[in-house]
C-alpha cells in the first residue's frame, strides 16, 4: 500500500504548478481546476512516483522539485510501470490507468537530459481517467488493483 505525497495543479498551459494540502477530483475538471482534466480522452489526472523521481534526479545528480514533471498527484510506495487498465484507488476516489505519461520535450526546456532521466521504467508517471469522483488529500492511502 502506497500514500499521497503531494498534490498540484496548473490553471494553463505552460503556467506554473500549484502545490495544494488537499483538491477535488470531479469528472468535469480533474484535480482541482488543472487545464488538462477536462474530459477528453483518458488523461484526466497524471500520477507519479516519488520513486521514479529521485531515481530520475539521482541519475541527473540534480535536486529538482517533482513539479517540474508537471504531474498532479506525486505518490511514494507503488510500482505504477506497465499498469494500463489497472485500477489506482486513491483515498476516497478511484482511477482507471490509461497508459505511460510519457515525457515530452518540455521536460528538457526545463532541464536538460530530463527527458531521457524519466523514460526508464515509466518514471514519468501514468495518466488516469477517473471512474469515481472525491477528495484527494496529502497522507491519503493508495492502493493498485487489476480490474476485474
Amino acid at each position: 500500500m502506497g500514500k499521497v505525497v503531494e498534490i498540484a495543479t496548473r490553471d494553463k498551459k505552460r503556467a506554473p504548478m500549484v502545490v495544494y494540502a488537499s483538491a477535488k477530483i470531479s469528472f468535469e475538471r480533474g484535480v482541482g481546476d488543472d487545464s488538462r482534466g477536462l474530459i477528453k480522452g483518458d488523461r484526466q489526472v497524471t500520477v507519479m512516483t516519488q520513486e521514479g523521481w529521485n531515481a530520475a534526479t539521482e541519475e541527473l545528480d540534480r535536486n529538482i522539485h517533482w513539479t517540474t514533471r508537471r504531474a498532479n498527484i506525486l505518490v511514494e510506495g507503488i510500482n505504477l510501470e506497465n499498469t494500463t487498465g489497472d485500477l489506482l484507488k486513491v483515498g476516497n476516489f478511484l482511477l482507471e490507468i490509461t497508459g505511460e505519461l510519457k515525457p515530452c520535450s518540455r521536460m528538457d526546456e526545463q532541464i536538460v537530459g530530463l527527458t531521457k532521466a524519466l523514460t526508464p521504467d515509466w518514471r514519468g508517471g501514468v495518466t488516469c481517467k477517473i471512474l469515481s469522483e472525491g477528495i484527494v488529500n496529502e497522507g491519503d492511502q493508495v492502493t493498485l488493483g487489476e480490474r476485474t
